[in-house]
């Protein structure tokens, strides 16, 4: 399952996109340096989430992704399937993801995975589907949602992770109204696969 993605997308970018969607985008710890960078479990990532003062605003923070689940390893991937998340939800920022598969052409069995990029074709920047809580060890950390593979994934991975269109944002950032049904494979030709 995915356990690298990348966040090229400046800050100027982000906050327009949300002005445009007319949710009011705060940052309470201040404006971060947002660098060009790949992401991978345990490194501190890009989310936003319902704001924790201001009813209807969301807040833009940088956390760990993944927290320590009961047996003591990362929590980085989530399965949606048959959860309705009523609380922590939240959207990582990323404008691409990647996967890993066998390269059929190797010949040891420890040989170096094939890296592929999946981009979003419509749009430059993109969220995930994630979940934010606070753990007593490493304090709050996210994690991303999965679901079952669309077509532009299945030859890869028999998972994607749950790539949100700007227009279901607002429903997955107010925890009010319910998410069900809204995260789901995405359809035939929405992302692009690139070699690594």
């Amino acid at each position: 399952m995915c356990n690298e993605y990348q966040r090229y997308v400046p800050l100027g970018i982000i906050s327009e996109q949300f002005s445009q969607i007319r949710i009011p985008l705060r940052f309470p710890e201040g404006l971060p340096n947002l660098a060009p960078t790949s992401i991978r479990i345990g490194e501190v990532g890009t989310i936003v989430r319902p704001s924790s003062s201001e009813p209807g605003a969301v807040e833009l923070v940088q956390r760990p992704w993944s927290w320590r689940g009961p047996t003591g390893k990362p929590v980085f991937n989530f399965r949606s399937e048959g959860r309705e998340f009523k609380r922590g939800r939240c959207l990582i920022v990323a404008d691409g993801f990647f996967e890993f598969t066998d390269d059929p052409d190797a010949q040891a069995k420890r040989a170096k995975k094939k890296k592929w990029l999946f981009t979003k074709n419509d749009e430059p920047w993109f969220c995930i589907a994630g979940l934010w809580r606070t753990d007593d060890k490493s304090g709050e950390a996210y994690t991303m949602l999965t679901t079952s593979p669309g077509p532009d994934v299945a030859p890869y991975h028999d998972r994607q992770v749950a790539v949100l269109h700007r227009e279901q944002w607002p429903v997955w950032l107010d925890e009010a109204k319910s998410v069900k049904g809204l995260i789901g494979p995405l359809p035939a030709g929405t992302l692009s696969t690139a070699a690594v």
